[in-house]
């Protein structure tokens, strides 16, 4: 049951910009960065919109994708982007030089999202707290002095990279319906497995 509530709360939350948590303060995430470690924090917030909890880590070696929507934290915490899935079966890009399970590929680019934030600021209601996957909407802090500097929406990212696409509810309506643009930008670009005619058609 529980399995059940959560996603369909979180989907609410995140599909309205999450009137649960304030808009994101990008400000606030690079504040968080710490010399030669990459921070990630998680807040938890509570069907008020407040923050009930923080939990906060830093690394030295990055943190690891073990799929295309997930990266392991710790030995009993798994982060999971919420919303997003990989396409099914294989996918070919010769633009992109690939070809492969569009789950390898997913992973992929998780993992290059993954290898150079200062910071992964991350946001998940508190009924999440304790789980050993917890459903969460996270940002990545970059910066490269003198050529980028930006905070950005890491499953927005993935989507119009064409790494990922939205899951859909049984009613067939996207469980993220504010990452429809993202989505819409990875088709119309033909990029990742929207390059392959399969995955469109799946």
């Amino acid at each position: 049951m529980k399995q059940a509530i959560i996603p369909a709360l979180l989907s609410c939350a995140l599909a309205t910009q999450a009137p649960a948590a304030p808009a994101v303060n990008k400000d606030y995430i690079r504040s968080l960065a710490a010399p030669g470690k990459t921070v990630l924090v998680v807040e938890y917030y509570d069907g008020t919109g407040k923050v009930a909890d923080r939990k906060g880590y830093a690394t030295a070696n990055g943190f690891k994708a073990i799929s295309a929507t997930e990266f392991r934290v710790d030995e009993s915490t798994t982060l999971h982007l919420y919303g997003v899935q990989p396409c099914n079966g294989d996918l070919v890009n010769r633009a992109e030089d690939y070809s492969g399970t569009c789950e390898e590929f997913g992973t992929q680019q998780l993992q290059t999202m993954l290898q150079s934030p200062k910071v992964l600021f991350c946001r998940a209601f508190i009924s999440e707290q304790t789980a050993p996957v917890q459903d969460v909407t996270c940002y990545g802090y970059y910066n490269y002095p003198g050529a980028m500097d930006t905070v950005d929406n890491l499953e927005e990212q993935l989507l119009s990279l064409g790494a990922v696409r939205l899951t859909k509810k049984a009613d067939g309506s996207f469980e993220r319906p504010d990452l429809t643009e993202a989505q819409e930008i990875g088709q119309k670009g033909s990029y990742g497995m929207w390059a392959d005619p399969r995955v469109k058609a799946q």
